[in-house]
């Protein structure tokens, strides 16, 4: 009997309503820019927070831009309303810059901590357009307007500023808490998380009220996929593949049947190619690199006194240094970028260059070392035959004009271990 209503009080409990169980609430930290991973973690933060039945997730935001593939994935999510969506920027000092700017608009509730900001949201720091100078064309015009439009659809769904939303489009405003609250950008200004609860408690979101006063906030951690993924999606890592392709294919060109370098160079080419698909990367940087890798190669050979290695090293410098200079949150430490740009000039001027040279210069050793060289005709030799003494060696030899006995040949090929000869001009 006992046994029996054990049983019952456990199913019961089971069974029982969500308004009966412990509240809780999600939590997960996003620092950094906004990209694949952080796409995939947060969208798998809100199944999570779904299937617990959380009273709602907490973003904890702070980012200076990001992808803007990755951000339409994260608003798409925040959209669904499966579990009330929170995001807060904090700690102080925070910003939701570019990307964030969208992704804070499209929560349920939007909350920042005081001292942080929001806004410049251009499409040209979403990794949309190309450099600066492009902002004027028809497609930077094109992408402005489609990004003005966008914020405009998230602004009116949340029943945010619609006109300050566009101005952080257009005209790439940021403003900082305490204005983003007197100007309905966002609904709330929190010192912590918990005050962030005690504001929250009784407000309605998602089609239900939030009970988070005395909610507990349990934490979801990236997994290990997520934070691999999230550490090597970076320039940092595309950029060393591309060293790596550029240093590979190039030594194997000049060292044939080296085999190791070609085979890491192609990897590291094809994986540069997959992340330079996704990653915002420059055109005329990656132009400017391209033409460096030409300009050393060139001056192993062309008699310029270094003038094309030093026209490489320059372009290769600002090569790197635009590669990636139209993306907050996706740029190279300018210490990344001057020592590729030295460890690339002596690989080219010391490594490549002595094995290109050596590959055009006469052969030292073998059957192909003796053409050219001088015998000394032991017997008369002519087409049928005869003897001539070679490096202390006795050879037979043929040749086409007769050579008298003790006269000075030179030596025009080996066949089947006779040499073929001609008199000595």
């Amino acid at each position: 009997m006992r046994v029996f209503l054990a049983g019952s009080w456990a199913a019961a409990f089971m069974a029982a309503p969500a308004s009966l169980r412990a509240e809780q609430v999600g939590l997960i930290h996003i620092n950094g820019a906004i990209g694949p991973a952080t796409a995939t973690y947060i969208a798998r933060a809100l199944d999570r927070a779904a299937t617990d039945n959380d009273e709602c997730l907490i973003i904890q935001l702070d980012t200076p831009g990001g992808l803007l593939d990755s951000t339409k994935q994260i608003v798409s999510k925040l959209f669904q309303d499966q579990v009330p969506s929170v995001v807060y920027v904090a700690p102080a000092g925070a910003g939701a810059a570019s990307a964030g700017t969208f992704i804070t608009l499209a929560a349920d509730v939007a909350a920042m901590a005081p001292d942080t900001t929001i806004g410049a949201a251009h499409p040209v720091s979403m990794g949309g357009g190309g450099d600066e100078g492009e902002t004027n064309s028809v497609m930077g015009r094109k992408l402005e307007n489609y990004a003005a439009s966008y914020i405009e659809t998230i602004a009116t769904k949340r029943r945010h500023s619609v006109e300050w939303a566009k101005s952080a489009v257009r005209e790439s405003a940021s403003i900082t808490a305490a204005q983003a609250l007197q100007l309905h950008v966002i609904d709330l200004i929190a010192g912590d998380v918990p005050d962030l609860l005690r504001q929250l408690d009784g407000r309605r979101a998602a089609g239900r009220t939030l009970r988070t006063a005395k909610a507990s906030v349990v934490v979801i951690p990236m997994t290990a996929g997520e934070r691999i993924f999230q550490m090597l999606w970076r320039p940092e890592v595309m950029f060393v593949l591309m060293l790596v392709a550029i240093y590979g294919i190039i030594g194997e060109l000049s060292n044939p049947g080296a085999v190791l370098p070609g085979v890491a160079g192609a990897v590291a080419l094809v994986l540069a190619l997959y992340m330079g698909s996704v990653l915002p990367v420059n055109a005329a940087g990656l132009a400017l690199i391209l033409l460096a890798v030409a300009l050393f190669i060139i001056d192993v050979f062309a008699t310029t006194h270094g003038v094309l290695t030093v026209g490489g090293v320059v372009a290769f410098l600002l090569g790197s240094l635009l590669l990636f200079n139209r993306q907050p949150g996706f740029k190279l430490p300018l210490a990344w970028v001057l020592t590729a740009t030295i460890l690339t000039a002596l690989f080219f001027l010391f490594v490549i260059g002595a094995g290109l040279r050596a590959q055009f210069q006469p052969a030292k050793t073998g059957r192909e070392s003796m053409a050219g060289k001088t015998a000394t005709a032991l017997t008369a030799v002519d087409q049928y035959g005869g003897k001539v003494l070679f490096e202390g060696e006795y050879w037979e030899a043929v040749g086409q004009e007769p050579v008298a006995a003790g006269a000075p040949v030179e030596i025009v090929g080996l066949e089947q271990l006779v040499l073929r000869v001609k008199p000595k001009s």
